[in-house]
């Protein structure tokens, strides 16, 4: 009883946290990203990229695979189609 509790409010908070976290992609696509050149080597980009590892994979997970696409994107790296692995089931 008391664990599906907390595996209740940790859902809620995860989902919050995901919600925060595509809004401020969000924000970045609609207000900065149009006031700068297109630049990113990856297909899809780092925010779509960002945008479905939140939505495929949550608050933590997406936060992890966005950060290591971010900081894989500078010139020493070729770039290319990079898409977000699928969501595995860890029963």
């Amino acid at each position: 009883m008391v664990r599906a509790i907390i595996l209740e409010e940790y859902a809620e908070k995860e989902t919050v946290m995901k919600q925060i976290f595509i809004g401020i992609i969000r924000f970045y696509q609609k207000f900065i990203s149009p006031m700068t050149p297109p630049t990113c080597r990856f297909y899809p980009t780092c925010s779509h990229y960002g945008l479905e590892a939140f939505q495929t994979h949550g608050a933590l997970k997406g936060f992890w695979l966005t950060l290591k696409r971010i900081l894989k994107c500078h010139p020493f790296h070729p770039g290319g189609f990079d898409p977000v692995p699928d969501k595995k089931d860890d029963k």
